[in-house]
Formats: structure tokens, sequence, C-alpha cells
């Protein structure tokens, strides 16, 4: 069974030809096609996936921000942040995988595309606010799944599980008040069942 109503390997060609030397690499692997491109051709490469015949992504149905800082267990050296939209063709029912590493791993900026989709508006407000990627553009880019006065990108890979602050309701003070995390390590010591008596059965 296909995912596609076309041929993938012709849509991998058809996306080539459309893209030419924006298209960085191309791969086909299980059936679906990705595109990776520079920064610069962002947003150029997306409004021509959106805009020619034979491709025709009408929808971006996801975006989302990667780290790669412990891709391969830390053997990777490339860029550390990627830029990640799902595109859907509902006319010629086709999917396409725009992905795009930012620049510099310090101060990561993407050109934003909800220009050409309002559904990039909360799923760059989310990438924003998890990994700390910049969308320049993007007439609202605020956080979205965190509290205001949260510090930090809680999706990067060096963000530490237990965070750095936590909230709580001091009743003194009648209001949510921010301190430090104060999770202490518990000891986990499994359950021994004794035999003998198990269930009150002698």
């Amino acid at each position: 069974m296909t995912l596609y109503a076309v041929d993938p390997q012709a849509l991998k060609d058809t996306v080539a030809a459309t893209l030419g030397a924006l298209a960085r690499r191309i791969d086909l692997k299980w059936g679906e096609v990705t595109v990776v491109v520079a920064p610069a051709d962002y947003l150029a490469a997306a409004r021509l996936l959106k805009e020619s015949p034979g491709c025709q992504f009408e929808q971006l149905v996801d975006l989302c921000g990667v780290d790669y800082s412990e891709y391969r267990m830390g053997g990777y050296d490339g860029p550390r942040f990627c830029v990640v939209s799902h595109l859907l063709s509902v006319s010629l029912n086709q999917r396409v995988r725009l992905k795009v590493f930012a620049a510099d791993d310090d101060a990561p900026v993407i050109d934003s595309v909800t220009g050409l989709w309002d559904s990039a508006n909360w799923f760059e407000r989310e990438a924003f606010d998890l990994f700390g990627i910049i969308f320049e553009g993007h007439a609202d880019l605020r956080r979205i799944l965190t509290d205001y006065g949260f510090v930090g990108h809680p999706f990067r890979k060096d963000f530490p599980t237990e965070g750095h602050v936590e909230m709580r309701y001091d009743p003194e003070r009648r209001r949510v008040i921010y301190q430090t995390v104060t999770i202490e390590p518990r000891e986990i010591i499994p359950r021994v069942i004794r035999e003998d008596k198990y269930g009150g059965l002698q």
C-alpha cells in the first residue's frame, strides 16, 4: 500500500526541477521526499513549492524545531538547529518535507513562512518557545506553551529535565512565586513480595 497517489520518484524529480539550485539535497526514503535548502533560500523555495505547477503544496500541516546537538551520540558535526516543515498538496494528493538548518548555533534565525501559510503562526511560536529559534518577519513571535517568566528553551538538549526554577503558591504573600528547583533524588527500591504469606494465604 502506497501513501501517495503519485509515484514518489516522480515527485522527487518534479521538486528537483522546480527548485533547481535552491535545493541543497533531495532524499527519497520510505516513500517520502525530503528537501534540504539553505537559510537564504528557504523562503523562495517554500514559495515555489506552494505555487509551482506539479507541486501545489497549499497546506503547511506541521512545522517544528529540531536540536541536533546530541545526534548520533555526539558524532554529528553539522549545524545544531533545524526547522522541519511538512507540506501537503490536497489537489495533487502528495506530501513533501522541507528542512532548513540555521546558520548560527548561538542565535538561530530562520525566515518566517507565515506570509505563505497562516498555519505557520502557532507552529513558529512553538519552535521559538521550545528551541529558541527566531523567525524573521513573524508578526507576533512570543512564547506559547511556557509561562511568561520562563527562562530558557525546554526542548534544547542542554536544558535540564527538572528545569531551573519552579513555581508555587505562597500563602503568606498570597501570590505565585518562583524559586530554585527543590526536587530531591529518590531511591527507588523494588518491592519485595514474601511468598510464604502473600495475600494472606498460608
